[in-house]
């Protein structure tokens, strides 16, 4: 994978990182204590965040990326300009799981950009959506 060095000037990167971050502060995270949080920007242009939330029951676990996926989707949200995830430790980003990838490719364009930043500080590192699952699941595609 290749950092975007093209990235739209019109997405405020430090403002999706900023509402991914306070997000996170959310977060239900009593098993891992690993907290997540996204901000995903919708073509109506509002940042809806989300935040990891955790379960006893591991497989009943949300992570942050479909909390804010799927409360835009609920809100009437279907088409996406930016992701920003936060995560992980203070120096290290957490990179979305393959069922979140999955989700998003359902509602994210490929040329997308997603900002992958440490939970505390640091600035984003920005790819295209495609880059993270170049070969999803569609069943749009069928003839």
């Amino acid at each position: 994978m290749t950092q975007r060095t093209d990235v739209n000037p019109k997405i405020d990167w430090d403002a999706l990182v900023s509402a991914a971050r306070a997000a996170a502060r959310f977060s239900h995270s009593p098993y891992s204590r690993y907290p997540v949080g996204a901000a995903l920007l919708g073509a109506d242009g509002v940042v809806r965040g989300g935040c990891n939330i955790e379960n006893a029951s591991y497989g009943l676990t949300m992570c942050a990326e479909r909390v804010a996926l799927f409360k835009s989707v609920s809100e009437g949200v279907r088409e996406f300009r930016a992701l920003a995830i936060v995560g992980g430790t203070p120096d290290s980003p957490a990179w979305p799981c393959g069922a979140c990838r999955q989700a998003l490719a359902e509602f994210c364009s490929p040329d997308m950009p997603v900002g992958v930043a440490p939970l505390r500080a640091g600035a984003p590192e920005i790819r295209d959506f495609s880059e993270f699952l170049p070969f999803s699941f569609s069943l749009r595609d069928r003839k």
